[in-house]
């Protein structure tokens, strides 16, 4: 009895912070636009905010972080998490053009932790992407299509890196 009370608190938790299938959300028309916008971020990102140096060395550690346990990491916390507590309140589930307040304030705070270590202009280019993923979060009731579109535009920084001209270094 103890056993099935655990594996249901865990399941309620693990629902609470977004991890539900989201099946019908990959094959929706919204989603498609949504990772082909990772495109023009990375052009923006590159062209205007130019955020980083000619030469960039990674190791394949950084890689894996970069695209797998950074956006799994990130979305589990602000969308997941953050988000999912806001949206439980009333005025977080008001929304203005389909951004939910739950979305905005999570959104900002995301800015907001991406100073830490950017530029504030780099950090504000942030706040796009991170709508998108928080609408993804609101529509899907799920952070998986959130973490899919958040790896693939962390995957399209690294490819904007090579289109751009940069010299990038991948060591062992």
């Amino acid at each position: 009895m103890a056993l099935d009370s655990v594996q249901s608190t865990l399941k309620s938790v693990l629902s609470e912070a977004g991890f539900n299938p989201a099946r019908r959300c990959y094959l929706n028309y919204q989603f498609a636009l949504a990772m082909l916008a990772g495109i023009i971020v990375v052009w923006v990102m590159h062209s205007w905010v130019k955020p980083y140096p000619a030469s960039v060395e990674y190791s394949w550690m950084q890689l894996l972080s970069l695209i797998i346990w950074q956006p799994f990491i990130e979305e589990l916390l602000f969308r997941g998490i953050i988000q999912g507590q806001i949206r439980k309140r009333d005025w977080g589930k008001r929304s203005w053009l389909c951004i939910s307040n739950a979305n905005l304030i999570t959104s900002v705070m995301f800015v907001i932790v991406h100073m830490i270590n950017n530029t504030p202009l780099f950090a504000l280019t942030v706040l796009a992407p991170s709508l998108v993923f928080g609408y993804f979060r609101d529509r899907c009731n799920s952070i998986y299509p959130s973490i899919i579109i958040h790896s693939s535009y962390n995957a399209m920084v690294f490819v904007g890196l090579i289109l751009h001209g940069n010299v990038i270094k991948i060591t062992i």
